[in-house]
């Protein structure tokens, strides 16, 4: 990874320029604890010189036609998969992804969003009557002008290609600020829209902290929307500061999704569901953290649960294999460490896992696949967001128990259910109160958009909602259907 030493320049203006004040951070390496790369923390003259380029291209940008915006992307597309697998190896060293899943899912699935976002925008009518009763009424879908992306570093290039793609396509301008923990795959996909000849200003990348660049754009008086994803404290933080400038926000904020296991789920229902809290190494917004299980069931689920720490391997992200990584930095790792200690200082039982560093390991950010069992739905580690590997297990007796503890969280993002009752499954479809639910294991279709409710942020990522979250609707009335 020598080639990625030094990344101190930004990318302004269709040009990697130097900041104009050095303020030097390193990128550390989550497995073995060593500083891969240096980039440079923009200032606020960086954040100004970013988004004037950015405004200054909006007029051109904007009036451009969208076939050819479309051709822009589809080129973007043809490079990044080019270079997935140098994406997929940036990803690997700055947050600690495995490779083999680097490369085929945390890169590949911003292939995959480039694609749905380009098969999306083909149908896309920027401008369709409003209803047969009102023939001369018209709804314009248009660009809303100079977009602040703020981007986290549990899945850089998910994120990054949620934000930027469809707001190139619906005619913004961008300034992306990607987490400054896990900024190198995002300066690789900077190279990626370099190479593919955007105009210039039409996509900027600086580096920066939260307080930092990341308020600056907030505040930013030519900033017109921010769209952010991160934790909700920071959410609102950036809802308040956008406040005075009357900006559009998109939040996509932290979830502690309930997946609901009946006694007649299917037999790899708790398998599956285990296996995805441990993926990515329990660092993901939907994860299916607390699994609800049925009295009946319980038992059972508990051992499932369990097979499955035990066989989850901890490893280097550096090596190929099934195996997770560590978590992203010191920082994570102390806080999933401090809720595994809280979690049995408050009575759950510790099925697997627990805390300190797998055995054998003696370096890097490393957590052992965690099951608490017998937990309530009032300890610590059933209310906060971990972003580690520990599942919570939690027993229910009704249907409408079940329901009220899913319920019970200032979440909203993503729950699951786990029966072969069809008719239960639509009844808690519609009862759970989370913008996604997720049943049965079916993934929800292609053109899905990802989004929650309540603590979770109200921002629709993905498909044609994803596209028109980038847009501001106008009402037209009188216009010439024949002109």
């Amino acid at each position: 990874m020598a080639d990625l030493a030094d990344k101190r320049k930004l990318y302004i203006d269709g040009a990697w320029v130097d900041p104009a004040q050095p303020n030097d951070l390193e990128v550390i390496d989550p497995t073995t604890e060593e500083p891969v790369a240096v980039i440079s923390i923009g200032g606020q003259a960086d954040t100004d010189r970013a988004v004037a380029a950015a405004k200054a291209a909006f007029p051109a940008w904007s009036a451009t036609p969208s076939a050819e915006r479309l051709k822009h992307v589809e080129r973007i597309l043809e490079i990044y998969k080019r270079r997935n697998d140098d994406i997929a190896a940036a990803m690997t060293t700055e947050m600690g992804a495995p490779t083999d899943m680097s490369r085929e899912d945390q890169a590949g699935s911003g292939s995959f969003h480039i694609e749905t976002f380009i098969d999306s925008f083909k149908d896309f009518e920027f401008i369709r009557p409003l209803g047969d009763h009102a023939p001369t009424s018209m709804v314009a879908w248009e660009p809303i002008g100079v977009v602040g992306l703020v981007t986290p570093w549990n899945w850089p290039m998910n994120q990054v290609t949620l934000k930027v793609i469809p707001a190139i396509l619906a005619g913004n301008t961008v300034v992306l600020k990607p987490s400054e923990i896990a900024p190198l795959s995002s300066m690789v996909f900077a190279e990626v829209l370099d190479e593919a000849g955007l105009p210039k200003g039409v996509f900027n990348l600086v580096n920066g902290d939260g307080p930092g660049v990341g308020t600056q754009l907030s505040t930013h008086p030519d900033v017109e929307m921010i769209s952010f994803t991160g934790s909700t404290r920071a959410g609102i933080a950036i809802t308040k500061a956008a406040a005075d400038t009357v900006k559009k926000v998109a939040l996509e904020l932290g979830g502690k999704g309930a997946n609901i296991v009946f006694a007649d789920a299917d037999e790899k229902a708790v398998e599956r569901g285990t296996r995805h809290v441990f993926y990515n190494s329990g660092q993901s917004c939907n994860a299916p953290t607390r699994m609800l299980v049925e009295r009946g069931a319980y038992d059972k689920a508990i051992e499932a649960a369990r097979k499955v720490a035990e066989e989850t391997r901890v490893g280097s992200a550096h090596e190929a294999g099934k195996h997770i990584g560590p978590v992203v930095s010191k920082q994570q790792w102390d806080k999933i460490q401090d809720l595994i200690q809280q979690g049995i200082d408050e009575g759950a039982r510790l099925v697997a896992g627990g805390p300190g560093l797998p055995e054998g390991v003696n370096r890097g950010y490393f957590v052992r696949p965690t099951v608490f069992a017998d937990v309530t739905n009032d300890m610590t580690i059933a209310r906060q967001e971990i972003f580690g590997p520990v599942l919570s297990i939690i027993p229910f007796d009704t249907e409408e128990e079940a329901v009220r503890i899913a319920n019970d969280t200032i979440y909203g993002l993503t729950n699951y259910v786990q029966t072969q009752d069809g008719a239960r499954r639509n009844r808690l479809a519609r009862q759970l109160r989370s913008g996604m639910v997720e049943m049965n294991g079916v993934s929800r279709g292609r053109g899905s958009a990802f989004g929650g409710v309540k603590a979770s942020g109200r921002a629709r990522e993905g498909g044609v909602w994803g596209l028109e979250e980038f847009m501001d609707s106008k009402q037209i009335s009188g216009w010439d259907q024949d002109a």
